[in-house]
């Protein structure tokens, strides 16, 4: 086993995996603590793959055996613990509703993690051609799991459903590739896509947010395990903006990463390991062939109609927001006979598989026990209609949570036609208009420092996975900065819906040869707005920015994610690229905001603004000021389908493989 003497582990591991996996066992409301143990009986076995690696499965299985019962998989790189047959959970499946309902209940450790066997591979590539017996993949394994499930657990249906969120969601959606002919529900959830678009990257920035989930992935193992193996590094702070501003270019955090190998046969006790993963980071700075081959959603062709998918996410979801939207958009496109639907409401990561009464994100209040009404009315009914054959009426195509109205709506199709697009233009003095052109030849401007990079937050904030709460966060403290260009309409007098993508079609020009572009749509509430009852007295709701949407985008990558090139300084360029959807509702007396700035610190590592091959080998004589001018032919398309620019062609011709 690999000595990590570098590192002092963490009780935060165990609430990244916790947080990561959406595992419902932390809920403890209503059911007794015993109500597993009571009504189910567990069982621990290991599975042969094709290629001779034995998974380790866990199954619950109702202790009612007068029926028989559909089976509900979630397979998971966060363990399936607790481990023991007489180790209980409190909770067990996707929610309490269907647990008490009856369904038969497997958790398996994926190939190379916790008690399987295997090597690991962070998001697998997908294997598409006819596999060899040797070949696997995580269809493959998904595939011969199931096989084993319906001749092996007794009183099972025949039918079996995935599910799962953040990585579990991965899966979730590689399930449906090759699909097993038993396989007949999937609900990918919070699922990651493509890892150089979401979770660790947004359009190529590096998300220095998940600096400290990086050993969960990339620390290596030799054996199976019960234990956690990895160790996150303590950087002893409560601020996390001045630490990595002190560390500097992110070639010196490599220390982090390095791991002694005193126990490896046959390796010098003076030699060092690498985190894989980190080195896989650093190494490929662009879309390469590593990344193209992880993503899944390329690969999501002909999903069977046999196989029902209900795809999940949040709104406010700071990690995963890319993989729903654009895995279920993937599924319409390729396969338009599969029954597909999208599931978005006002969550952060995995917040439909708590409940907590209230419904907030950050100082928004949205509605009470809206996470009950998923489990019970969706997620329930979802599973119940595909699994038990329940007669239920079927989920619209989209069923979408409108977050300035706060109200759920149906749509037969996502982005909706019925609700018309919307171009924001800007204009002098900060103006901001709807569907009107403002002065093209006005020329706005503002020095980007990276020694004094923008926060992404208006709070101080420790050392966090991935912060969840700035997705709906005040942006008055980015407004008021010199650095950030502020665009705003006058008060609305009638409300304005946006549903849809949002396009950010920007030109500009700088005196250095890179930059990133931050832009942000933001719901600028009146000043006689009432206070919330749950938030602290300091949060004043009165004139609030509330951030909608928000996107980066690494400049480089304007004309290519696989080939970057450096701006010429002083020469006016496109930066064309998507920010994620939305559906919200600016209400009457609301005002519409747009801002743009070139840093999201420590949110997303800093960009040097002079052009360098490999940003995270960049020295620190390479961070420049940079004169950032935005041009007032510039547009925000907002709502509906947006179109492609270069960058995104070039992604969607990978994606049509």
């Amino acid at each position: 086993m690999i000595k990590l003497s570098r590192f002092v582990f963490l009780l935060w591991a165990g609430t990244l995996l916790l947080s990561c996996s959406g595992d419902t066992s932390s809920q403890k409301e209503d059911a007794p603590d015993t109500f597993v143990r009571d009504n189910y009986t567990k069982k621990e076995v290991t599975i042969t793959m094709r290629d001779g690696i034995d998974l380790h499965t866990t199954i619950y299985t109702p202790r009612d055996t007068s029926k028989t019962y559909p089976i509900l998989m979630k397979r998971t790189p966060y363990s399936c613990r607790p481990y023991g047959p007489d180790q209980y959970p409190e909770r067990i499946g996707p929610n309490k509703y269907l647990m008490k309902e009856g369904y038969i209940m497997v958790y398996q450790d994926v190939r190379g993690r916790w008690m399987s066997e295997g090597t690991y591979d962070n998001m697998r590539a997908y294997i598409p051609e006819k596999k060899s017996d040797k070949q696997v993949d995580e269809s493959s394994d998904t595939y011969d799991t199931i096989e084993w499930l319906i001749n092996n657990v007794p009183h099972n249906n025949g039918k079996v459903g995935t599910y799962g969120i953040s990585y579990p969601g991965f899966y979730t959606t590689y399930s449906t590739l090759d699909a097993h002919p038993a396989l007949r529900a999937a609900s990918p959830q919070a699922c990651i896509g493509d890892f150089f678009f979401d979770d660790f990257h947004h359009n190529g920035a590096y998300l220095l947010s998940y600096f400290r989930a990086t050993p969960v992935f990339g620390t290596p193992k030799n054996e199976p395990t019960d234990s956690a193996w990895y160790q996150v590094p303590d950087l002893k702070t409560q601020d996390q903006y001045q630490f990595f501003l002190d560390a500097g270019p992110l070639s010196n955090l490599d220390k982090y990463f390095e791991y002694e190998t005193l126990d490896d046969p046959g390796v010098r006790s003076d030699e060092k390991v690498q985190d894989f993963f980190w080195k896989e980071i650093t190494e490929h700075p662009n879309y390469d062939s590593v990344w193209q081959k992880k993503g899944i959603i390329q690969h999501l062709k002909n999903v069977k109609p046999s196989v029902a998918t209900m795809v999940v996410g949040g709104w406010f979801d700071a990690e995963d927001l890319y993989g729903p939207l654009n895995i279920y958009k993937r599924i319409e496109s390729s396969s338009p006979k599969a029954q597909n639907t999208i599931v978005m409401g006002p969550w952060d990561h995995g917040g439909w598989a708590r409940e907590r009464g209230k419904t907030t994100h950050n100082h928004i209040y949205f509605g009470d026990s809206i996470s009950t009404h998923y489990q019970k009315e969706v997620e329930r009914r979802f599973f119940n209609h595909h699994l038990k054959g329940t007669a239920e009426k079927p989920l619209p195509e989209a069923y979408m949570f409108d977050t300035g109205t706060k109200e759920w709506k149906s749509f037969q199709q996502w982005p909706p036609e019925s609700i018309a697009p919307v171009s924001l233009y800007f204009g002098e003095n900060g103006t901001l208009s709807l569907n009107t052109p403002q002065d093209e030849k006005a020329v706005f401007e503002y020095v980007s420092d990276p020694a004094k990079p923008v926060p992404y937050t208006s709070q101080t904030e420790g050392l966090t996975f991935t912060p969840r709460r700035f997705m709906s966060d005040d942006q008055r403290q980015a407004s008021r900065r010199p650095d950030v260009l502020t665009f705003v309409t006058p008060p609305l007098t009638d409300p304005k819906t946006i549903a849809g993508e949002i396009m950010a079609k920007l030109k500009v020009s700088m005196t250095g040869s890179d930059a990133d572009f931050i832009v942000k749509l933001i719901d600028v509430y009146p000043q006689d707005h009432p206070q919330y009852d749950h938030n602290p007295k300091n949060v004043v709701m009165g004139g609030y920015q509330q951030l909608v949407r928000s996107e980066v985008f690494r400049g480089r990558f304007r004309n290519s994610f696989e080939t970057p090139e450096p701006f010429v300084p002083g020469e006016i360029d496109d930066v064309n690229f998507r920010l994620q959807d939305v559906l919200h509702t600016f209400k009457e007396g609301h005002r519409i905001m747009i801002q743009i700035h070139s840093t999201w610190f420590p949110y997303i590592d800093r960009n040097p603004q002079k052009y360098v091959d490999n940003i995270y080998e960049a020295e620190a004589s390479d961070f420049i000021k940079s004169t950032i001018r935005v041009y007032g032919n510039s547009v925000i398309e907002a709502g509906g389908k947006v179109g492609e620019t270069p960058a995104i062609k070039e992604l969607e011709g990978y994606i049509k493989g």
